[in-house]
């Protein structure tokens, strides 16, 4: 099992002793796309607006290539959007990353509060054809890492649900995320970190 050292994940937001996905931060002006007014733009069949990867932050200063990419573009009666993150160590030597679940984006909200991208095949609060939670997710108190072999890549799906913040289900516009990655010792003790962030588009 890998290390793991008992701390705040402060990186999934607020300053609370439990991190919730789906903290209270002032919102951006945004349009519902659930289509129940101006602005929605709800396509038929779908629960919400389609998403896309509109731009992506430079490479980190580590030996470490972040990517992401959309899976699932739009929200169906069974899903909601889905993205991939995908982390290549391109240095020579077996590297140990941190925090396990904010470096693959799990748990990492938006800078505006009303998206949050959670683990696939969890069982959210959320209703099926809006996702949108009905009230934030806790996040456990614990400092996850993993490894990842020299030219070896670590993958994980990750869905896109609106907030307890959000006005209705899935909002258009651009939404920006960002989380720290880091390299740490087997004890988990960081060596160095780097921030990495992309902008989705929901349309």
């Amino acid at each position: 099992m890998p290390p793991t050292r008992r701390r705040y994940l402060r990186g999934v937001c607020g300053s609370a002793s439990v991190g919730l996905a789906g903290c209270a931060v002032p919102a951006p002006t945004a349009s519902d796309g659930n289509g129940s007014g101006p602005g929605g733009t709800r396509p038929s069949g779908s629960g919400g607006p389609g998403v896309t990867v509109v731009s992506v932050d430079d490479g980190l200063d580590l030996p470490i290539e972040p990517a992401v990419e959309v899976i699932r573009e739009a929200a169906t009666p069974e899903s909601p959007p889905r993205l991939r993150t995908t982390l290549t160590n391109a240095g020579d030597e077996r590297a140990r990353l941190g925090e396990g679940r904010a470096a693959h984006f799990e748990y990492v909200a938006d800078g505006s509060g009303l998206l949050t991208l959670l683990p696939t095949g969890g069982d959210y609060p959320a209703e099926p054809d809006c996702w949108r939670l009905d009230e934030g997710i806790a996040v456990t108190e614990e400092y996850r890492t993993f490894a990842v072999d020299a030219g070896a890549s670590s993958d994980r799906d990750v869905d896109l649900y609106a907030t307890p913040e959000a006005d209705g289900c899935l909002p258009v516009g651009e939404f920006r995320f960002e989380t720290t990655v880091s390299i740490v010792s087997d004890d988990a003790e960081p060596l160095s970190s780097g921030r990495w962030g992309f902008t989705v588009l929901l349309e």
